[in-house]
């Protein structure tokens, strides 16, 4: 008998349980009769398990504000630990995740990490009850929340291993996009959970705002009672039935994971893997938090590459058994010029993603809130509020909600005509919407009537965030092609890993620009950014004699 013949003959998808043992996906008549089905049902399980991930792991850009608003005992700089630890822990918990699903399996590792929510949830919830207790339980809570962010990593690792090729780019870009809506679900949702009682008396009682506080359709006004735990509670509700049906949906594939062991086996190669990234997360934030949580002794552009390189020594270091010998084989990607270029690639499109989503309110509040104008002496001030000021939560989710929105579509058109000339398109695009949204800033922060620039600033961020998530297709759909079915998950993984670093560089950069009244720096320099990345993708693709053609 032929291979061929027996190819044919092999069992639709030979399996036992949720463990598939066969998986032939760029068999068309596999992919037909069963395939297919397999991998939609997993990526539709995916999508709200990835989306809740996203939102647990940016809750705290909103439960920082209401906490102002409430009277929280702590000052501003020590609630942006908050933002700054969650953003910093959800990149470094990639790391890690980005080899989990080759370790421990799709849906155990999907399955765990969905739950493993539950604790900053609940305990956040918890904890915001409770005005008087330490800045350490709630930073404890912020810590935890980074596996929201992590779980990306895994996650966009996991569905590339179940579909063919030729969707890659539309599966991952629908797993991405949609998952993504969470940063604009989360936006949405907390201020609205925070006006009512969801729990009723097991939820605790209301604290009343000292602060006009607000939501995507106006203002909340100051002594109004608002339940500030139920931006923690209210996940559960997602999260409990969404763990239940990982775990009776989703399949591990045993050719991409055939060391998995049993379920008991993989959870503890995850909490493993999970704690070796935490301990490297917690001692770079100790060397680069402000006291009193930590000593400051470290910039952002040295802590950042301290906590890449302590995360992958303690992986390298630590493992072992067949967990080591799995890790080395996976850290040969390392190896390869196209995870550093496809990495770059990343950082411009998701990277941009993620960093405009924490900027942007902080941005519109600090250029729009205010009039700018010069004291007496010429000196220009930036403290008179500003009466005609753009309500920010009623505009700040639109560019993410657009980003996210046209994920999907870069995936399709990467699909159709190539992802790296798409890449090119949007990386042009990118470095005139930024020099452009930098000039905007600059004539508003010198303006006594800023809202005039408001509507073509909104309008520039669109397009970069519209840019940047079609782009995410982009580069995912790339990554497909150049990698093969083993290295394309754990490059994924680390690309978005490294990317996701934007959630802590953009909101510092554009911040520090602001306080120095030169704002249109910080765009000009990522505008510098993304021209480097246009030219670095069209050597490594798209000239004559590239590296991959890409068409």
């Amino acid at each position: 008998m032929s291979a061929s013949t027996q190819a044919d003959n092999k069992p639709a998808a030979a399996s036992s349980g949720a463990d598939v043992a066969d998986w032939r996906p760029e068999d068309e008549q596999f992919w037909a009769s069963t395939g297919s089905k397999i991998a939609y049902r997993n990526l539709w399980i995916s999508v709200p398990a990835l989306l809740c991930g996203f939102a647990v792991w940016g809750m705290w850009g909103i439960i920082t504000v209401q906490m102002l608003n409430l009277g929280f005992p702590f000052t501003q700089p020590q609630l942006f630990t908050l933002t700054a630890i969650a953003g910093i822990a959800g990149a470094t918990m990639r790391i890690p995740a980005s080899f989990l699903i080759r370790l421990a399996g799709g849906r155990n590792t999907i399955f765990l990490t969905t739950a493993m929510l539950l604790a900053p949830a609940i305990g956040t919830g918890i904890a915001l009850q409770h005005k008087e207790w330490p800045l350490w339980a709630f930073q404890l809570m912020a810590l935890w929340s980074g596996v929201g962010g992590g779980n990306f990593a895994s996650s966009m690792s996991n569905i590339s291993t179940f579909f063919p090729k030729r969707l890659q780019g539309t599966a991952l870009g629908l797993n991405a996009g949609l998952g993504n809506f969470g940063v604009t679900t989360m936006q949405v949702v907390i201020p609205l959970v925070m006006t009512v009682g969801l729990f009723g008396a097991v939820g605790g009682e209301p604290m009343t705002l000292v602060k006009d506080s607000g939501w995507i359709f106006g203002k909340i006004a100051a002594g109004t009672p608002t339940w500030i735990q139920n931006a923690g509670f209210a996940w559960v509700l997602s999260l409990v039935p969404l763990s239940i049906l990982c775990w009776f949906g989703m399949n591990n594939l045993k050719t991409v994971s055939p060391d998995a062991g049993s379920p008991i086996a993989a959870f503890a190669k995850i909490t493993y893997l999970y704690t070796l990234a935490f301990l490297p997360a917690i001692f770079m934030l100790y060397l680069y938090l402000p006291a009193p949580t930590g000593l400051g002794i470290l910039n952002m552009w040295v802590a950042i590459p301290l906590d890449i390189i302590s995360a992958l020594l303690m992986m390298r270091i630590a493992a072992f058994g067949s967990m080591k010998e799995n890790v080395a084989k996976q850290f040969a990607i390392f190896g390869n010029k196209h995870t550093w270029s496809m990495t770059a690639l990343y950082i411009v499109t998701f990277g941009s993603f993620i960093g405009f989503s924490m900027a942007l309110p902080l941005s519109m509040k600090v250029i729009f809130g205010v009039s700018h104008v010069p004291d007496a002496a010429g000196v220009m001030q930036h403290t008179l509020n500003n009466p005609n000021a753009p309500t920010i939560l009623a505009y700040a989710w639109i560019g993410p909600f657009v980003g996210a929105a046209v994920r999907p579509i870069g995936g399709w058109i990467s699909d159709k005509v190539g992802g790296s000339i798409v890449t090119q398109i949007i990386s042009a695009v990118m470095v005139v919407a930024s020099v452009a949204v930098g000039y905007v800033m600059m004539q508003a922060y010198a303006s006594a009537t800023p809202e005039q620039y408001f509507p073509a600033f909104l309008s520039l961020f669109v397009v970069l965030f519209a840019a940047s998530g079609i782009g995410n297709g982009s580069t995912f759909r790339t990554i497909g092609v150049i990698f093969d079915r083993q290295q394309a998950g754990p490059v994924l993984g680390w690309t978005s890993a490294i990317a996701a670093y934007g959630a802590f560089i953009a909101p510092v950069v554009i911040g520090e620009q602001i306080k120095a009244g030169t704002p249109q720096i910080a765009m000009y320099g990522f505008a510098v950014f993304y021209a480097v990345c246009l030219v670095l993708n069209w050597w490594f693709y798209l000239r004559a004699n590239a590296y991959v053609k890409n068409p």
